[in-house]
């Protein structure tokens, strides 16, 4: 295993320690990051217009296609230790 891929698993476990919730444009950030460096480019169909947190999610993560796996993981594990210093 990477550096980096394991620097990016000990920030999921990380970030459920945090001692309070962050903002929600934080956790979309956070979730977008994640799921382009978990698995790259959104895919499926975009939420139904009445899930407005899907919706945001879908539309958080589609603003980062094209954005490297790696380059995303290592974002998400920056953001990460801001959050938890």
């Amino acid at each position: 295993m990477s550096d980096l891929q394991s620097r990016f698993e000990q920030a999921t476990r990380d970030i459920q320690a945090l001692p309070e919730r962050p903002d929600n444009d934080t956790l979309l950030r956070l979730y977008a990051l994640y799921k382009q460096g978990a698995e790259g480019d959104v895919s499926g169909d975009k939420p139904g217009f009445f899930d407005f947190v899907g919706t945001a999610k879908y539309e958080a993560w589609s603003k980062l296609k094209g954005t490297a796996q790696d380059e995303a993981k290592q974002k998400y594990v920056e953001l990460v230790q801001k959050l938890t210093a």
